[in-house]
This record gives C-alpha cells, sequence and structure tokens, in this order.
C-alpha cells in the first residue's frame, strides 16, 4: 500500500500552523479591545460595538480551533481530526457563500435603509434643544474631517442652526480646490451623505475582496485535509 506523502503531510501542518497563528492573533487583539479600557478609548469603540468585538472573539477562537485540529490530525496522521477540520472548513465557507449571496440579494436594501437612516439624522441636525447639540457638534467635526457640508441638501440641512454651527464654511487651506470653489459663500459643496455612502460601497469591495481571498484559502485547505485523508486510509 502506498505511504503517506511527506511533502502532503507537512505541507498541510504548515498551513494550519499559519491557520492558528492567525486566530491567536484575532482572539487575542479581540480580547485586549473587551477588556482594556484605554484600548477602547484609543479606537473609540463604545458598547454598540461590543457585539462585533464578541464575533471576532468567536472567529478567533474558531480558527484556533480548526487549525488545531489541522496541525495535530496532519501529524499524528489522524483521520478523525482531519474529518472534522474538514466538516469545519467546508461549513464555514458555505456559510461565506450564503453570506455573499444575501449581501448581493440584499445590497439594493442596504442602501436603502442608509438613506432612511441618513434623512432621520436630518432632524437632528436642525433642532435645537440641547439633547442635540453632542450629536451636531460630533457632525460639525466629520464635515470639516471629510470637507462635506451637511447630510443631504448641504446647508439648509442645519436649517436655524446654520448660523450658528459652521461646520459647512471651508477652511482657508481647501478655498479654490474642487471641494470647495472660491466664490459665493464658501462652502463645501458635497454632501455628507454622499461621503457616508461611498465610505460603504467602498468598504464593501474590500470585504468582498477580503472574503473571496479567504475563500480561496480555504479550498486550499479542503483539497490538502481531504488529499492526506485519502492517503492515510489507503496506507
Amino acid at each position: 500500500m502506498a505511504g503517506v506523502s511527506s511533502c502532503m503531510k507537512y505541507s498541510m501542518f504548515i498551513f494550519n500552523f499559519v491557520f492558528w497563528v492567525c486566530g491567536c492573533i484575532i482572539l487575542g487583539v479581540s480580547i485586549w479591545m473587551r477588556v482594556s479600557k484605554s484600548a477602547q478609548d484609543e479606537l473609540k469603540i463604545d458598547d454598540s460595538m461590543f457585539s462585533g468585538v464578541y464575533l471576532l472573539i468567536a472567529v478567533g477562537s474558531i480558527i484556533m480551533v480548526l487549525g488545531f485540529l489541522g496541525c495535530c490530525g496532519a501529524m499524528k496522521e489522524s483521520q478523525c481530526m482531519l474529518l472534522l477540520f474538514f466538516i469545519g472548513l467546508l461549513l464555514i465557507l458555505l456559510l461565506q457563500v450564503v453570506s455573499g449571496i444575501l449581501g448581493a440579494v440584499y445590497k439594493s436594501k442596504v442602501e436603502g435603509a442608509i438613506n432612511i437612516t441618513i434623512q432621520a439624522q436630518v432632524d437632528s441636525l436642525k433642532k435645537t434643544g440641547s439633547e442635540n447639540e453632542a450629536f451636531q457638534d460630533e457632525f460639525r467635526k466629520f464635515e470639516k474631517d471629510n470637507k462635506c457640508c451637511g447630510l443631504i441638501n448641504r446647508e439648509k440641512d442645519w436649517g436655524p442652526n446654520a448660523v450658528l454651527k459652521d461646520g459647512c464654511v471651508c477652511l482657508q487651506e481647501d478655498v479654490g480646490t474642487s471641494s470647495c470653489p472660491s466664490g459665493g459663500k464658501n462652502m463645501y459643496t458635497k454632501s455628507c451623505g454622499t461621503v457616508i455612502i461611498d465610505f460603504f460601497k467602498n468598504h464593501m469591495i474590500i470585504i468582498m475582496g477580503v472574503a473571496f481571498g479567504l475563500a480561496f484559502i480555504e479550498v486550499i485547505g479542503l483539497v490538502l485535509s481531504m488529499s492526506l485523508y485519502c492517503q492515510i486510509q489507503r496506507k
């Protein structure tokens, strides 16, 4: 009977060792983000973002377990561990495919939800009560940082607050640029709603690229584990 290929065996081990190290890094960083007050202050993580941190902890833990199964399965030539690794990795790949399909199907609805949220925040810019001052001050900083004005209808979105909140007024160094043509009121010409939507669109492309890259790596892991499993079975 044919023996187990040393090249296949050690390729599987190295692949899963790297996989396991990545899981350790993700788990360690996510736990640090959750328990460290300084990290939360530095990264501006509030209570609403803890669900994402918990998700990273879960992802890191799963990757660590799968990496451990793959490493031990390869070195000990354990069909049970290799099969568990294969099944776990296959389930993750299937979840990614389903998530990608759902993302493509509901993309327009997601964009619609973002537009509704933006529209709702316009009212917060127009209100004069003290309960909206914190949001308005933060949004004013957002306007300066992103060289934009208002959410939809530029300075009109500020209503009676347009005079008090000068976030739409161009910084001196921006006057005469494409974001703030000279002349007139010297206000930023792009609405911040456009900036927000573009941000989501651009990051969606990045997320899709990362997902495709991970899927390619996962397929390699599936091929290696099943090939090694079959070799052990024939031994």
